[in-house]
């Protein structure tokens, strides 16, 4: 995993300012950012070439696209309290880019309201060719999968491999090429808020616009990466998910898991995020006399996990480049084999084992304003579809009862 990684990298000839929040500055020229002021009289807001705003009206993008959804109600989406699964997403064999890959799997609340969110996944087998894509509806936070995706956006060009995540956020313009060929992955979508660090071509272009969860297009006959500086802190970025060190129990039983928390999405109940964007790396577990894999819960927060590495690897019925779904107050938890096997290590409870699976990432999401749980919608072409796999509460249906009232010791399962 590591080596992949470094071995994308060494063809990243792209330089990047560090730091999350922080004030940033560009300039293609030296002297093209002004000194001193943000709208001098020759200079327009944002020191393009030419004004973003010179582009023809913007109309319903025909054909329209129709697995994206960001109004989640019983109109258009069900909203299940059963555990689901997806198995990982095929590669389209007609000519897809990013926008036409892209689809929703569940979601929560109202882009029009200014609340609550989408879980996408996207699956593309060609570069976006004089066209740029935005979201008005909000940030939008990609984790690849599948191939590096370069990324070019008003503000510069990023390149993200599998292991790195991407934050553009609302309203700026970007567009993907896969220089790898086809890539997929998934994408967190945020209405109403922004993304942060927890207390712990001249020769024409199309612009896609998102609003609404409907896709609206016009002409402009100018690159709208013109942008020759900048300045201030609401840019992308990326983050490499390697750097991201885990904490864990150093005796006995387990931390709370928002240790594993990377960015949050706040409300304005302190405590009570919208989102929070999770990282499971492998990691060590050294506790003792402890059941050391995360034992069978209920959550007042809704769970999406998806899977990046690990090959042909599966963990509980889940491949990388999968997903699963627990909605609020739903029991999950370990396969049988899972359980199983690490009750055969209990004997070892004093030697470290070292947690190596496939990276993993959770969306962990609460749509109820007072911290009440979350009620999840995924649209029926999402549970329909063929790659829709109900399987999973099947692999803990026949966990053996190991309650014993003559034994000072029992197993109670939550």
């Amino acid at each position: 995993m590591e080596n992949l990684r470094l071995s994308q990298n060494d063809h990243n000839e792209l330089e990047y300012q560090s730091g999350f929040g922080n004030n940033f500055e560009s300039e293609a020229l030296p002297g093209a950012l002004p000194r001193g002021q943000n709208s001098p009289l020759i200079c327009p807001w944002l020191y393009r070439i030419k004004p973003s705003v010179t582009h023809e009206p913007l109309k319903p993008r025909v054909p329209a696209h129709d697995r994206l959804v960001s109004e989640f109600d019983k109109t258009n989406s069900c909203a299940g309290i059963a555990q689901l699964r997806w198995m990982p997403v095929e590669i389209p064999n007609s000519s897809t880019d990013f926008i036409d890959g892209l689809y929703t799997v569940c979601g929560a609340g109202s882009s029009f309201l200014h609340h609550g969110f989408a879980i996408h996944m996207y699956a593309a087998n060609k570069s976006m060719d004089n066209c740029a894509f935005c979201s008005a509806d909000g940030d939008f936070l990609i984790v690849p999968q599948k191939g590096r995706l370069s990324v070019k956006t008003e503000f510069g060009r990023l390149q993200v491999c599998p292991g790195e995540i991407l934050v553009l956020p609302q309203g700026l313009r970007f567009a993907i090429d896969l220089p790898d060929g086809p890539s997929s992955g998934y994408v967190a979508e945020i209405f109403g808020a922004h993304f942060e660090l927890p207390d712990l071509g001249p020769i024409g272009f199309t612009i896609v616009q998102k609003f609404g969860g409907e896709l609206f297009a016009a002409k402009q006959d100018f690159s709208p990466f013109n942008v020759v500086a900048w300045h201030g802190n609401y840019c992308p970025y990326k983050y490499d998910l390697s750097k991201f060190c885990p904490y864990n129990t150093a005796l006995i039983d387990h931390a709370d898991p928002s240790i594993y928390t990377a960015l949050t999405v706040a409300t304005d109940k302190p405590g009570v995020p919208l989102l929070n964007f999770m990282v499971f790396p492998p990691r060590w577990f050294v506790a003792e006399h402890t059941f050391r894999p995360q034992y069978y819960h209920r959550n007042c927060m809704s769970e999406f996990m998806g899977r990046i590495f690990g090959g042909n690897v599966t963990v509980d019925g889940v491949l990388p480049g999968g997903a699963t779904l627990e909605c609020c107050m739903t029991p999950h938890g370990l396969g049988l084999k899972t359980y199983d096997h690490h009750l055969l290590l209990q004997e070892f409870i004093h030697v470290a084992i070292k947690h190596a699976l496939p990276e993993e990432f959770v969306y962990d999401y609460n749509s109820g304003s007072n911290g009440d749980g979350a009620l999840i919608f995924a649209p029926g072409c999402q549970t329909n579809a063929a790659a829709f796999n109900m399987t999973l509460p099947r692999l803990q249906t026949n966990v053996a009862v190991d309650f014993n009232m003559a034994l000072p010791c029992v197993q109670v399962h939550m």
